[in-house]
């Protein structure tokens, strides 16, 4: 199935110089009246090769087809973490570079969606938000004012955020995986 460049987007897989490639980023570039261009980041799933190229707009791609799972999180060990899947209760290691630095988003029983392909894992989307809970911040200020201060907290896994004041040590907040932005208490 054919699919336009400036639709691609960040995960989906392209058949693409003899190679799956899955798109990493995707930005549109339109300098004023010169016509306007994708500037694509493509990786190589068999080989992990990165390579940042332009294409035309209209330019098209054949889709490849990934078989995308459901999967639950269960731990991290240091090379790689552990998913399984709700419907078989298979456990897959993904390897930690596939996740990067989203791991400090990662709770136990969080659900993922993991793209295969012949079976091996190539890409992980986290859902948008999740909930932590605040490990560290400093205490709140009594004489603090009405405006909206923020301040800093650290989250299990390790997430630093910026949260309002009146956040404590042991709340659960919920956080934007895609930004890493303080969202609500949980």
């Amino acid at each position: 199935m054919p699919i336009k460049a400036i639709d691609l987007r960040r995960g989906m897989a392209v058949n693409f110089k003899e190679g799956i490639w899955v798109c990493v980023d995707n930005q549109k570039v339109a300098k004023g009246n010169w016509r306007s261009y994708q500037v694509i980041q493509l990786k190589n799933i068999q080989s992990g090769q990165l390579i940042e190229d332009r294409f035309r707009v209209e330019e098209t791609f054949e889709q490849a087809i990934l078989d995308r799972k459901d999967m639950e999180y269960l731990y991290s060990d240091p090379s790689s973490h552990v998913v399984m899947d709700g419907e078989t209760f298979e456990q897959t290691h993904l390897p930690a570079e596939l996740i990067g630095d989203q791991k400090v988003y990662l709770v136990p029983n969080i659900h993922l969606q993991v793209a295969f392909v012949d079976g091996v894992p190539v890409t992980v989307d986290l859902p948008n938000t999740v909930e932590l809970t605040v490990a560290q911040t400093p205490p709140q200020v009594k004489s603090a004012t009405a405006t909206s201060q923020m301040k800093d907290a650290v989250c299990e896994g390790g997430a630093r955020i910026k949260v309002p004041a009146f956040v404590e040590i042991g709340t659960k907040v919920k956080v934007d995986t895609r930004s890493g932005e303080y969202i609500s208490r949980a």
